[in-house]
């Protein structure tokens, strides 16, 4: 079997599981301390991915914010971030976007074969872009990234891109934060979408963890027997 790198799942969602609203507004559903933890597990990573609907929705910068931590890495002789990956099917994707625009650390671009010239004309010079089948193959990318290097990768969403993840049996972890709140209409975005998931009725997840953080909190599973408990 082709080696990938160890995959951590991280999301948060409301008690209803959406992880947004409809109102076109970003709703923020996690808080300071949890936003901290995940930038430490950030700066523990090689590599944070997320869809390119995530990009044009949220405009992630994914980096490293803690200046500590950022130092910490470099004194490592890694980048104060990690490298920063997405996936696109149409390449339709902008260039003045946080992704791009913000970090010395590389930029990849996973890409149907449809989409591969628009995206190489908008993004090329700024990213390298990577031909990742049609439909884009996860598996093959998460390979992909680990013949580059990426030992331990960060997924950061969106919905689309878990339910892959999980689907194709590609995570280790999830860490899953819920949010006191309920969003309550059907127009926003699941956490993840119909599929045939490798947990069920009959093969449950293990919960290897249980953390309060404040007014929201973090479970843990363990979807892989690579699972690591820090």
């Amino acid at each position: 079997m082709a080696e990938r790198p160890y995959t951590v799942l991280s999301c948060g969602m409301s008690v209803d599981g959406y992880l947004d609203d409809a109102t076109g507004e970003r709703l923020v559903l996690s808080n300071d301390a949890d936003l901290d933890r995940v930038d430490e597990v950030r700066a523990g990573c090689d590599a944070i991915l997320v869809g390119a609907a995530t990009l044009r929705t949220d405009d992630p910068r994914l980096l490293v914010r803690n200046a500590s931590r950022r130092a910490g890495r470099v004194a490592r002789g890694l980048p104060a971030s990690p490298t920063k990956v997405t996936v696109s099917r149409g390449g339709q994707l902008d260039p003045c976007r946080a992704f791009f625009r913000l970090g010395d650390t590389e930029k990849l671009v996973y890409c149907a074969s449809q989409g591969l010239a628009l995206a190489h004309d908008r993004v090329g010079p700024v990213a390298t872009v990577v031909d990742a089948g049609s439909p884009v193959d996860l598996a093959w990318v998460s390979q992909d990234l680990h013949a580059r290097g990426v030992r331990r990768l960060l997924v950061e969403g969106g919905g689309t891109v878990h339910t892959q993840f999980l689907t194709g049996d590609l995570a280790d972890e999830l860490q899953l934060v819920v949010a006191p709140l309920f969003v309550g209409d059907s127009r926003a975005h699941r956490f993840v979408g119909d599929g045939k998931f490798p947990w069920h009725r009959d093969r449950r997840a293990a919960l290897a963890d249980v953390r309060r953080i404040g007014d929201v909190v973090m479970l843990r599973y363990a979807l892989s027997d690579r699972f690591e408990l820090d």
